[in-house]
């Protein structure tokens, strides 16, 4: 599980990046890093359109299945908003830094825990069990388990909420088998479902709703519904206890508890609150799981041509059958073109005349979170504390909600688990407000002027305020080695992001995401604006499902044979 993605950086920051000694595993021993694309007559089986996390997880598999398949980046490393870059020996993660479940195998695997064993790659990650979380209550180490989260609620919550909290774990952790109960790899697009899902895993589902009783197996039809209606039927009125759930739901998926489906909060709670869970960072940063994910894609044929950049998915016949890049090439897609932008950037590589308006409109209808303020931070460990935890959570303000702008601040230093990421001697931090920021404040803005460089100061400043309260008096901003600041325009530019947003706003219950396929024929789309939509676990699933519907049952199921689920 994670929480949200990340930014590039801003313009002085890529500018330095391209001048820079910046180093990756990937741009050192990958031969995607010197694939040179034909002027004319280049093709694959499928043709994937960017390099984040679905895409790759899409492109891998499809090589694992022995596909011709050709991945296009924009940029000149892989990995989108996961990927990491390199400044004065600082190691930045660019996106998502809180994960589980990264070395968890089996059915009830992480979804990109599935993809990578089935390319035969391993990930190297520490552990660790907590963050530190400053509230309008007060601070504290939380813990994820059974009962540690207990020792809170009985200090800061009401004289109910330890009751409550247990009520809600005896009634959601039994529905975690049935929302486990179908591994992401075994799901395709097309009747073949029927077989590799609804036939093969029907005898556990069976026996967990069995295990659960009539009481159980009825709690398990809300899956599919509004988290917030399982905690109503439940009577959990602490309103601290309400809050926090409100925000580990928009942490996992950028919206409260009204708008998360129960499964996705399910699947968290058995991924954080069972007997011996733990959280996992990977010890080369999140630029290991990109590189992972390239080294499995090569293993088995796949490529990556990095600073190709798509301008335009072709129609012809009714049909996807390539893509032209700004450079003027053709790169011919045999039988599929598989788009990892959002869904809203994916509709402008398409003719205007090839799109049906009906699903141009529901596209342009389809709500959107907003989008992120970033601080990127290299400093002398000297003056900090020797016992700093990876994760903090600043919240200012429990009556704004969690979604409101400048009000939930999110915290990453990912050298006290991974000294590698940092000289030595150093610290390299990631703070950023997660989704909230609100791109109609930046929309216009020329970013060579001083009021965009006053507006940056004045919104970043809720970042500063909360890794000074993170990091206790021995940090002084002034010392910083490296001090970047990244906006909306920013994750807009360098992620190629409609308004710089993380991704569909879909409310459970009321909207639903729009999806891997398309109505023009061979084109699909994997990622954050796919079902089952936003974080890594969704969108290592998105990528899987686009590569199984690309190929036949039987090689489908003999894959899911050879990783044992």
């Amino acid at each position: 599980m994670t929480s949200v993605v990340g930014v590039f950086t801003n313009a002085n920051l890529l500018r330095y990046h391209h001048n820079s000694n910046r180093k990756s595993v990937v741009a050192r021993n990958s031969k995607s890093n010197n694939l040179n694309l034909k002027q004319n007559g280049e093709e694959a089986d499928v043709v994937v359109i960017g390099s984040g996390l679905g895409g790759l997880c899409c492109a891998a598999l499809l090589a694992r299945y022995e596909q011709n398949v050709l991945v296009l980046e924009s940029h000149d490393l892989p990995g989108g908003a996961a990927h990491s870059f390199d400044i004065k020996g600082y190691k930045f993660d660019s996106g998502p830094s809180l994960f589980s479940g990264l070395q968890s195998r089996g059915p009830q695997a992480n979804p990109l825990a599935q993809v990578l064993d089935a390319l035969g790659e391993s990930l190297p990650c520490a552990t660790y069990d907590s963050w530190k979380v400053y509230l309008p209550e007060g601070e504290f180490l939380s813990r994820i388990g059974p009962t540690e989260f207990s020792k809170d609620l009985e200090k800061y919550g009401g004289p109910n909420a330890v009751q409550e909290w247990r009520k809600l774990l005896d009634a959601v952790l039994p529905l975690s088998t049935a929302a486990m109960a179908l591994p992401p790899l075994s799901i395709r697009g097309d009747l073949g479902v029927l077989y590799t899902a609804a036939a093969r895993y029907a005898p556990s589902l069976f026996k967990s709703f069995v295990q659960m009783g009539p009481q159980g197996a009825l709690g398990a039809t809300k899956l599919l519904r509004p988290f917030k209606e399982i905690l109503d039927g439940l009577e959990l009125k602490d309103p601290f206890l309400r809050n926090w759930i409100d925000l580990l739901s928009f942490l996992l998926a950028g919206v409260k508890t009204d708008g998360i489906l129960a499964a996705e909060m399910i699947y968290m709670f058995a991924e954080w609150y069972k007997p011996g869970c733990c959280l996992e960072y990977p010890l080369d940063g999140t630029a290991a799981i990109v590189d992972a994910l390239v080294r499995g894609l090569e293993k088995f044929g796949g490529r990556v041509s990095l600073q190709s950049h798509a301008e335009k998915i072709v129609v012809e016949n009714d049909r996807a059958i390539g893509v032209k890049l700004r450079s003027g090439q053709f790169i011919r897609a045999k039988k599929a073109v598989v788009s990892n932008a959002s869904t809203w950037d994916t509709l402008k590589l398409l003719p205007n005349e090839a799109v049906p308006k009906s699903y141009s409109d529901r596209i342009n209808t389809t709500p959107q979170c907003e989008s992120f303020m970033h601080l990127h931070l290299g400093f002398d460990a000297e003056d900090i504390p020797s016992d700093l935890g990876i994760h903090h959570i600043v919240v200012n303000d429990w009556k704004r909600g969690v979604d409101a702008d400048q009000n939930v601040v999110l915290i990453s230093v990912p050298s006290v688990l991974s000294p590698n990421l940092a000289p030595p001697g150093k610290h390299v931090l990631h703070a950023y407000l997660p989704g909230t920021e609100p791109y109609e404040l930046w929309e216009g803005l020329d970013r060579k002027s001083a009021e965009y460089r006053n507006l940056k100061a004045e919104r970043s400043e809720v970042l500063w305020r909360a890794v000074e309260k993170a990091l206790g008096p021995g940090f002084n901003r002034e010392k910083c080695e490296v001090k970047l600041v990244g906006s909306p325009l920013t994750h807009q530019r360098f992620l190629r992001r409609n308004r710089g947003t993380y991704g569909p706003a879909v409310q459970a219950g009321k909207e639903t995401f729009p999806g891997h396929s398309t109505p023009i024929p061979q084109l699909y789309c994997c990622g954050d604006s796919t079902f089952p939509g936003i974080g890594v676990p969704a969108v290592a699933a998105s990528g899987a499902i686009v590569a199984n519907s690309l190929v036949s049952v039987s090689q489908h199921s003999q894959l899911l044979e050879a990783i044992g689920i």
